[in-house]
């Protein structure tokens, strides 16, 4: 969970802020998988964050594009995301996971995450897999539960 500081300088007083990214940061024509242990988590806005540990050999499962995924209020074909998941071309064995808003978090429910925790995930990561190995989450599972995370529950 590596961040990246940027000093402002407001009325002649330097100021630290985080870098902060949207959705048009991450490659969203090429879904990824990506399940393991978690080995830190950060529960606060401007979202969760966890490093996931990921196991070596990681694989698709075969059912993933079968798994029922909740509607979201933002349109979003679960189903085809699903479907189109891959395995991260580099072999990095530690992701920076971003999650939801904590307000996003408490509207799906999702009990908070603790480190060794098992999960797995369906999101984007940067373009040609570019810099540090981190995620957005679109579809989390945490035992045996789907959450979509990229808007509020429909």
């Amino acid at each position: 969970m590596k961040r990246r500081t940027i000093l402002i300088a407001a009325a002649g007083t330097p100021l630290a802020a985080l870098a902060h990214h949207g959705w048009s940061s991450f490659d969203q024509e090429r879904p990824i998988y990506l399940e393991g242990k978690v080995s830190a988590v950060r529960w606060q806005n401007p979202h969760a964050e966890l490093e996931l540990e990921v196991a070596e050999g990681l694989k698709v499962p075969a059912d993933l594009g079968a798994r029922q995924v909740p509607a979201q209020s933002a349109p979003v074909d679960g189903k085809m995301l699903l479907s189109k998941a891959v395995v991260p071309t580099r072999k990095d064995r530690k992701w920076d996971v971003e999650l939801a808003p904590l307000t996003r978090m408490d509207a799906w429910k999702v009990p908070q995450i603790k480190p060794g925790a098992q999960i797995s995930l369906v999101g984007f990561t940067f373009a040609g897999e570019k810099g540090t190995p981190t995620v957005r989450v679109e579809y989390l599972f945490v035992d045996g539960k789907a959450y979509g995370l990229r808007s509020s529950p429909a």
